[in-house]
């Protein structure tokens, strides 16, 4: 059996067990099992799609009409993770932790229900880190521009050093590269702050003005 066919299967699974659970009797330890195995399997086959097809969108670029179909395809995948997921957390609401009377039930939905909070913040990182990495492309070119166009005091190129040094600390997990970058930044504009002009201090005050309302 090949893995569309087994994940066929399991989308099966899931509906017969989302069907028996929704009869509202609390579920033998055997029904509780089969209920967390497929989940598991139904969810780990979209992540594992997902990370593939986000390899193949960022290695396919240049190639729009590739790169169309591969965002569409991943779009797709997060849709029915999260759906997914948004029917695991009713079947729990509504029926699985309110008909919980037995201890090894309680436990046993209460961290399913963990499990699967665990999958949507997961999620969220995942696509949130895909929008990143595609962002900053766009914004690597902008800052290796600015540095040979504006002087370091200048507030978009002050702007963008805050975007890589944000995008280090969060999506990268290397607050150390985030640190350094700043840390840059912020010693070659002050080395050059005394060579501001007047109108230069307004252009500043005008920017930070502008982008008080975020």
């Amino acid at each position: 059996m090949d893995q569309n066919e087994q994940a066929e299967r399991f989308d099966d699974m899931t509906a017969c067990m989302k069907y028996v659970t929704e009869q509202g009797a609390e579920l033998s330890n055997e029904e509780r099992n089969l209920l967390s195995i497929v989940y598991k399997n139904v969810v780990g086959a979209r992540r594992s799609s997902w990370r593939v097809i986000s390899s193949i969108e960022q290695n396919t670029e240049g190639a729009e009409k590739k790169q169309q179909m591969s965002r569409e395809y991943r779009e797709k995948i997060e849709t029915e993770l999260r759906d997914i997921c948004k029917d695991v957390l009713s079947l729990l609401e509504k029926f699985l932790i309110p008909n919980a009377s037995q201890a090894e039930s309680k436990v046993f939905s209460l961290k399913m229900k963990t499990t699967t909070v665990t999958w949507l913040r997961l999620l969220l990182v995942m696509t949130r880190k895909e929008l990143w990495i595609s962002q900053n492309k766009h914004t690597t070119k902008a800052f290796e521009i600015s540095k040979k166009e504006m002087q370091p005091t200048h507030p978009v190129r002050l702007g963008l050093a805050l975007n890589f040094c944000v995008f280090h600390y969060e999506i990268l997990n290397s607050p150390e590269k985030a640190c350094s970058l700043a840390k840059t930044a912020f010693d070659e504009a002050i080395a050059e702050l005394d060579t501001l002009s007047e109108e230069s201090y307004k252009d500043r005050d005008e920017a930070e003005a502008g982008g008080g309302g975020n």
